[in-house]
């Protein structure tokens, strides 16, 4: 399992621990990831995503996974989150068309 945002494609950085007589060591910044369940309502189901927390709180300014869903550029994009973009376009035309 990857340490990557399914929804915003966030991952590790590299930088330096810097000591008190700057010594500069590599390290890592891991992003904060949390395993989290995200109801879509389009399509009425529930699904297991990994995102960061920062996305988190985008999703809940967007109003949800379908509106930040339908956006997201598809790079960005896990290939579970690019089915799931697929089958909400798919429901929102035909929801339009009817």
């Amino acid at each position: 399992m990857s340490r990557r945002c399914e929804l915003t494609g966030i991952g590790p950085m590299v930088g330096h621990s810097v000591s008190h007589s700057n010594i500069k060591t590599k390290r890592r910044f891991l992003p904060s990831l949390k395993a989290v369940k995200v109801t879509s309502d389009a399509l009425g189901q529930t699904f297991s995503l990994r995102i960061s927390n920062a996305a988190l709180r985008t999703l809940d300014y967007k109003g949800g996974l379908d509106a930040f869903i339908v956006k997201a550029r598809d790079e960005q994009l896990s290939p579970a989150a690019q089915r799931i973009k697929r089958q909400v376009k798919a429901k929102l035309a035909e929801q339009a068309a009817a």
